[in-house]
């Protein structure tokens, strides 16, 4: 087992060291508890496979895997236009800003409808009647909003993970 002597966190941020203390933690590390001052050579924590760094960086743009041109309506969480769950999704989550039903696409899938939002990002998480192939259904809070938006035919990215 290997043991780091010390943390020196004066210029790391509270949920940088707490996430450095809880991957100690997972990793079976064990931290010098000891009443002496460490050395200078005691002091430093190599941290070879243990990385702090995102997996991806939220300046990097989410890449497009495809598109699709698709025709894009509008549904809100009442009875003659869901189940008998109204505000439940497919998936099982509760209905919330940016979520769209499509059958042309797994459960999770992010997309962008730029033509009609620009960058915004829409998750799957909800499904359609089968017979609705390529189209995409966007939640709206309201009947009136969803009514307002219509029918477009428009082109969908598809994103990458």
């Amino acid at each position: 087992m290997k043991r780091i002597t010390q943390l020196n966190t004066e210029n790391v941020t509270t949920g940088l060291a707490v996430s450095f203390l809880v991957g100690i933690a997972v990793l079976g590390l064990q931290l010098d508890t000891r009443d002496e001052p460490p050395s200078i050579s005691e002091r430093v924590a190599i941290a070879q496979s243990i990385s702090l760094l995102p997996v991806t960086s939220p300046e990097t743009p989410a890449r497009i895997a495809k598109t699709m041109n698709v025709i894009v309506t509008a549904y809100s969480s009442t009875p003659d236009q869901t189940d008998d769950t109204p505000f439940i999704t497919a998936s099982g989550n509760w209905v919330r800003d940016g979520i769209v039903a499509t059958n042309l696409l797994p459960m999770g899938t992010r997309i962008k409808i730029p033509e009609v939002y620009g960058d915004k990002i829409f998750v799957v998480d909800d499904r359609m009647h089968p017979r609705k192939r390529y189209n995409v259904d966007i939640w709206f809070p309201s009947y009136t909003e969803a009514k307002n938006f219509g029918v477009k035919r428009t082109r969908i990215e598809v994103l990458e993970g």
